[in-house]
């Protein structure tokens, strides 16, 4: 792959479903228009130290596996392995459920539903995508470009409309009581981290890539520079024709948003786009999960069973069917925001992991790594103090992983 179509792969892997929902997260903690984009800026720029740190890693690792590969090459096998442990029940499940949530909402947009209906519509669609996957049907590149074009259509849809048919000034209303200061500043942060995610997925292909040593960081950088660039537009335009309460508590702003400019027609238009973005986003992130599985059950770090290809359909069948059961239970038993809160902070644990890991290799201080490691310090240590009971069980689904690690590799040693 080139750079136009890596930098498209970038692009198309961060813009998921939950711009389309994420603003209200985020005003929810800031309610000044000047806070929320610095909440978002901040964000974007937290995620482009983070694609520059796996952009590094992976010249230096190009193997298969990302994030768990360089983990376990320049901090330790257990905390590769930790990383795959918390992939399977917080973050990736985490994120396979709360974007089937996302798909749910807008379902509800064209078929009135619910709390329960929709919670069922997720699953239905967790279970069909792992379906598709487990026969081994492989979205191609050429489906997985089209839900791309959905989505930038999605946005630039909404940005045109905007800009030709929102009155000058929508904002009558009084600017809302300030939220509580600098921690609410940082759970707004962290509530735009996870509609930037994805990034280090990019570096996953970096088998298949021309030059990857030049193309990924490129790629990585162009990408993450075009998505902060279109979710600060799209925050904009929601705030211009929407009042900021409407902002505040939609389940579906995107749809909200085209009503008010066109009526209940484009309304519908936007859920359809949005349904196809989040069915494009769910299917990579589906398949992404059990190629980790699959690399860490051949180092003997996973039941053996996770590495077992399917004789018919050469798929990784029981690692998807597992993901698929772990990602449904999420679904039924979390809230939307339970769910990408621990997906944030989970995965911020081991972003700042990596950046320690990437300067012991390298044995010098550079920027992004030392930004980072900052920056995930302060979204790992802000949501504790937010919601220290959320924050330990995430936790400590982790650290449980840790007897099993010296469990199986003395189980290895002891066979040796």
């Amino acid at each position: 792959m080139g750079l136009v179509r890596t930098t498209a792969m970038v692009v198309g892997i961060i813009v998921g479903a939950s711009i389309f929902v994420q603003p209200s997260e985020v005003s929810r903690h800031v309610s000044t228009i000047p806070a929320m984009f610095a909440a978002w800026t901040a964000a974007g720029l937290l995620s482009i130290a983070g694609a520059l740190v796996c952009a590094a890693l992976s010249r230096k690792f190009p193997q298969t596996g990302g994030v768990y590969v360089y983990l376990r090459h320049t901090v330790s096998p257990s905390a590769g392995f930790l990383w795959g442990w918390a992939m399977f029940w917080s973050a990736q499940s985490g994120i396979i459920a709360a974007i089937a949530v996302v798909l749910a909402r807008y379902l509800a947009v064209l078929f009135p539903m619910g709390d329960q209906g929709m919670r069922a519509a997720a699953v239905g669609s967790i279970a069909l995508l792992s379906g598709v996957n487990y026969f081994g049907v492989r979205a191609g590149s050429t489906v997985q470009t089209v839900f791309t074009i959905a989505k930038i259509a999605a946005i630039a849809g909404i940005l045109i409309a905007v800009a030709m048919l929102a009155p000058p000034v929508a904002h009558t209303d009084p600017p809302l009581a300030a939220a509580g200061g600098i921690g609410q500043l940082l759970l707004a942060i962290s509530a735009g981290l996870f509609a930037y995610g994805g990034w280090h997925q990019a570096t996953y292909s970096a088998g298949e890539t021309i030059a990857p040593e030049k193309t990924i960081p490129r790629a990585l950088i162009a990408g993450m520079l075009i998505v902060t660039a279109c979710y600060l537009a799209l925050n904009a335009a929601y705030l211009r024709v929407l009042p900021l309460q409407t902002v505040l508590n939609s389940q579906h702003i995107a749809a909200d948003a085209a009503q008010v400019l066109i009526g209940p027609r484009a309304a519908a238009t936007v859920a359809i786009l949005v349904i196809v973005s989040a069915f494009g986003g769910l299917s990579g992130v589906v398949l992404q999960g059990p190629r980790v599985y699959y690399a860490m059950a051949e180092d003997g770090l996973a039941p053996r069973g996770m590495g077992v290809a399917h004789q018919k359909f050469h798929t990784p069948h029981l690692a998807i069917l597992a993901q698929a059961v772990w990602a449904c239970a999420l679904v039924l038993t979390g809230t939307y925001r339970t769910l990408f809160t621990r997906v944030v902070y989970t995965e911020f644990l081991f972003f700042g992991l990596l950046a320690l890991g990437l300067m012991r290799f390298e044995r010098r201080i550079r920027l992004a790594p030392l930004l980072l490691i900052a920056g995930s310090a302060v979204v790992v240590v802000n949501q504790f103090a937010a919601d220290w009971k959320e924050s330990a069980i995430g936790l400590l689904l982790v650290a449980a992983g840790l007897p099993v690690f010296f469990w199986i590799t003395s189980k290895k040693h002891a066979h040796h």
